[in-house]
């Protein structure tokens, strides 16, 4: 009888089937992941799901004989978990010195540079696979208030999004006929979607998505892609993009030195140990949010505009306190 190996080995042995998964046309078979975690049939059915449930890019393929196949649909790859460890690239640089021929030194370092360059930019990324397979595998549990939202209502968007079909639903009471484009997940998770006959997307709350129904008209998204409409705000909402230079007390800097603020940021550690954290982004209101929970340890550079609006917004909640 096949013995499940201990749970903390899991992590890394599952970023390893997913890297399988990608690589193989047909995708993979229960029998796949039983046979590369050493796993039960159970436990390779329990793996599968999580992984459905988690990545909505994985789903089933097709059947050959008797198995059935799971794999990235579309053509999509996961490119973003493929990270190069520091035992890798040092090996890397153990070849670099031991050439002989300058030239070919200076190619190595080049792509020594750029290797360290993509894997520090999928750190994220690789922590947020982690962060699926601890939850699945019941180590780990999301802490923070949050609105429920219908699992069976995920599903039909999840559906329709991949088939590009539009849906009929009821937002805040109000009949809709929606082309979801995608889905943007902060502190409650959006509906990026265009309503029938309008021109530009706008932001769902999902939980505020009800009787939610595939209708039989398709739609094109042209050149609709979630993740530059993610990176141009911060949060979901978009108005104004603004240059935003936050100054960040030095008794905070190693908290801010790892923390992902925005997409474009750029972050650089002053001389005297405080933080300097720029990035481009609209969406005012949620700037604000989120500097507040900085308290006195963050102060706002530029734009002068934002930080007009934040004094503001600190004076209303400093007299709300003081009529009580």
């Amino acid at each position: 009888m096949v013995s499940d190996k201990p749970r903390y080995s899991r992590v890394s042995d599952i970023l390893d089937l997913i890297v399988l998964m990608q690589s193989k046309v047909l995708g993979i078979t229960l029998k796949d992941i039983e046979c590369k975690l050493n796993v039960t049939r159970r436990t390779a059915e329990r793996i599968r799901d999580a992984l459905i449930f988690g990545l909505p890019q994985i789903d089933e393929l097709e059947t050959v004989g008797k198995e059935k196949h799971w794999g990235f649909v579309s053509g999509y790859m996961m490119n973003e978990i493929i990270s190069f460890s520091p035992d890798e690239i040092a090996v890397l640089e153990g070849i670099k010195d031991g050439l002989q021929i300058e030239s070919k030194k200076q190619t190595m370092d080049k792509v020594i540079t750029k290797l360290r360059a993509h894997s520090r930019k999928q750190i994220k990324k690789i922590d947020d696979a982690v962060e699926l397979i601890l939850k699945s595998e019941g180590f780990a549990v999301s802490q923070k208030p949050s609105y429920k939202i219908d699992i069976r209502i995920m599903d039909t968007i999840r559906q329709a999004i991949k088939e590009q079909v539009m849906v009929r639903c009821k937002y805040c009471g109000n009949d809709k006929v929606l082309a979801p484009y995608g889905i943007i997940y902060g502190s409650n998770a959006y509906l990026i979607g265009v309503e029938d006959g309008k021109p530009n997307p706008y932001v769902y709350s999902l939980h505020k998505l009800t009787d939610v129904q595939l209708s039989n008209k398709q739609f094109d998204k042209g050149d609709f892609d979630i993740k530059e409409y993610a990176n141009t705000s911060f949060g979901v909402y978009h108005n104004e993009v603004m240059k935003v230079e936050l100054l960040f007390t030095p008794d905070v800097a190693e908290d801010v030195l790892n923390y992902s603020f925005h997409p474009t940021q750029k972050v650089k550690q002053n001389e005297d140990g405080s933080v300097t954290v720029k990035f481009k982004a609209s969406g005012e209101l949620e700037i604000l949010w989120h500097i507040f929970k900085w308290g006195d340890s963050v102060k706002i550079i530029a734009p002068t505009k934002l930080r007009g609006k934040y004094i503001n917004m600190l004076e209303d909640v400093l007299k709300v306190e003081r009529d009580k």
